[in-house]
């Protein structure tokens, strides 16, 4: 050390000083609860007006679920139990209507000894949507994901599987003439001689087929028609069918939209903004009530096919809107990129464009999705018994007449758990890609 600097510093510490925590209320929760419940004056006071407005609905709450009941078979015979245990003035739930009615809740009225149809459904939906939610799932079992919207119908509405089989026979009729006509006449020709062959198929041959083949040989499950349904039930197989048949026709109606060509772009531009343009409750009810006055004299046709259709209808045309987002969104040098690999235009898409395009809208779609789930309450308006119609019936019955919260929160927490689920998954999704282009 210099001298000058030896004179200028009085003293240097030669020993280091034992390692210290940080003060109490600088580490871990009172420091967590002084940041952000106390950090304040005007922060305190709303804390504190936010735990007194939590205490006093808790206090109302928690004494309600706490002292239920959930084991009676009448409203009368509940609150019978609750004045013998917890006196008349005692707050008590009833949700012995659940465990009462728990069956009407899932299944609506359909045959008690065919229950094992709809919760098979449901099993084999769980392993037709595997390949599509996780990646470690053999990709051959995507065949039997494309075929279960055949089965899933086949089970619940049952009679013959001719219908069904002659139904799916018309999208194979459509694949063969794209590849015919498209080789031949090119892309467009193609698509629209697909399209016609296989409405051809459906409106005129289909049924005559299915009736010979059904006659010669009768393979089938007893029918159960569609008034039978409701429910959870009923939620489901709507939101179910919306959400996987929405997906690829919204694809579609993006890429139709981006197109050059004209009529394909004019008409899924005019389909969307119409569609988008007008509530769902509306086409529910053309669903159910105008849509008779445009078919043929005699028609039958399923209510509930219809609102499964409309509802399919309404939310493509929002998912279609969300991937041109996720198209509109990508580099232009991405398509530059399949261009330069010599690709044509549907393995580009397949290949490089979409698979990004939908790895940004991921986030929109399941937001679709959930919209779309929730949205099959309003069935309850065109007369399907869904769980909200559901509870109408059940408190109109003598005995549980005058119950209302329990089955709401019953409903409410059922359409929670799902919804939740989808979100959760979702979130998952986008970590798993890494949608934010790290």
């Amino acid at each position: 050390m210099s001298e000058t600097h030896a004179n200028t510093v009085s003293f240097v510490r030669d020993t280091m000083l034992p390692e210290q925590e940080p003060p109490v209320t600088e580490r871990g929760v009172v420091k967590w609860v002084r940041e952000n419940l106390f950090s304040g004056w005007l922060n305190s006071i709303l804390t504190l007006l936010s735990l007194l407005a939590v205490w006093q609905i808790l206090g109302h709450i928690l004494p309600w679920f706490v002292n239920s009941v959930w084991s009676a078979s009448s409203l009368t015979e509940c609150r019978q139990i609750r004045d013998q245990v917890l006196g008349s003035d005692a707050s008590s739930a009833c949700f012995a209507v659940i465990s009462d009615r728990w069956q009407q809740m899932l299944f609506g009225f359909y045959p008690n000894d065919a229950y094992w149809r709809p919760v098979l459904a449901l099993i084999l939906f769980g392993a037709a949507i595997a390949p599509v939610l996780f990646m470690s799932v053999p990709r051959k079992l995507l065949a039997f994901t494309a075929a279960y919207p055949f089965v899933m119908y086949a089970l619940l509405w049952g009679g013959t599987i001719w219908g069904p089989l002659m139904v799916a026979a018309g999208f194979g009729i459509g694949y063969v003439a794209l590849g015919l006509a498209g080789r031949a006449a090119g892309t467009l020709v193609g698509i629209l001689a697909a399209v016609a062959s296989a409405v051809i198929w459906w409106l005129f041959l289909a049924g005559p087929v299915a009736g010979v083949l059904a006659s010669a040989l009768p393979i089938g499950l007893e029918p159960v028609p569609s008034d039978d349904f409701g429910g959870f039930m009923l939620s489901f197989i709507i939101g179910i069918t919306g959400i996987i048949l929405s997906l690829p026709l919204g694809i579609l109606l993006a890429l139709g939209r981006q197109s050059n060509l004209f009529i394909i772009n004019k008409f899924s531009v005019i389909f969307i903004e119409v569609i988008r343009g007008v509530p769902l409750i509306v086409w529910l009810f053309t669903a159910s009530l105008l849509l008779n006055y445009f078919l043929p004299p005699g028609t039958n046709f399923d209510l509930m096919l219809r609102v499964i259709i409309m509802v399919t209808l309404f939310a493509s045309a929002y998912i279609a809107e969300v991937v041109r987002g996720g198209l509109a969104a990508l580099p232009r040098g991405q398509y530059e990129a399949a261009d330069s690999l010599g690709l044509d235009y549907w393995k580009a898409q397949r290949l490089i464009i979409m698979p990004q395009a939908l790895k940004i809208s991921i986030p929109g779609i399941v937001n679709t999705f959930i919209g779309l789930f929730k949205d099959t309450t309003l069935v309850v308006f065109i007369g399907l018994l869904d769980p909200i119609g559901l509870t109408n019936s059940i408190r109109a019955s003598t005995d549980w007449n005058g119950i209302y919260w329990e089955l709401f929160v019953f409903v409410g927490l059922m359409f929670f758990v799902c919804c939740y689920g989808m979100s959760r998954y979702s979130q998952h999704l986008e970590r798993k890609l890494r949608t934010d282009h790290r």
